[in-house]
């Protein structure tokens, strides 16, 4: 299964040449990562299970600049493949008219807080992640 999110990316996200800073492609999927992550326990009024994770390795191909601000972008994500402690994600990011913009990837590491280091990935978590693998 895929989740997309709207992302709204406003006029002085672009820069002096007049298109998305490239800066801000990580941003737009770090918005749709957050809300993904809490998709499945806002429903059930839980917190988000995911959260405890940072980017150990980020990506992006630039296929089509951006070039308008003020208006919403859909960004699409799923999960590529599941570690032991980390899980790869892969983005795209499309305009209103279906033009691809731009592909991604990440790999997420899960972090236990009160170490400050990796962690394995949990079966909740797990259960959740599988929902959106499509490797």
């Amino acid at each position: 299964m895929k989740y997309t999110s709207k992302q709204f990316v406003r006029w002085d996200d672009l820069d002096a040449l007049g298109h998305l800073n490239n800066a801000k492609y990580l941003t737009l999927i770090q918005e749709a990562r957050f809300l993904w992550s809490y998709s499945d326990e806002k429903a059930r009024v839980e917190a988000p299970t995911l959260i405890e994770m940072v980017v150990g390795r980020a990506e992006v191909d630039f296929l089509a600049p951006i070039n308008d601000g003020g208006r919403f972008y859909d960004v699409t994500l799923w999960v590529e493949s599941i570690g032991g402690a980390s899980f790869k994600m892969a983005y795209e990011i499309s305009g209103e008219d279906g033009t691809l913009h731009a592909r991604c990837s990440t790999v997420q590491v899960m972090v236990d807080m009160g170490v400050m280091k990796s962690r394995r990935i949990s079966e909740s978590e797990r259960a959740f992640l599988s929902q959106y693998l499509l490797g």
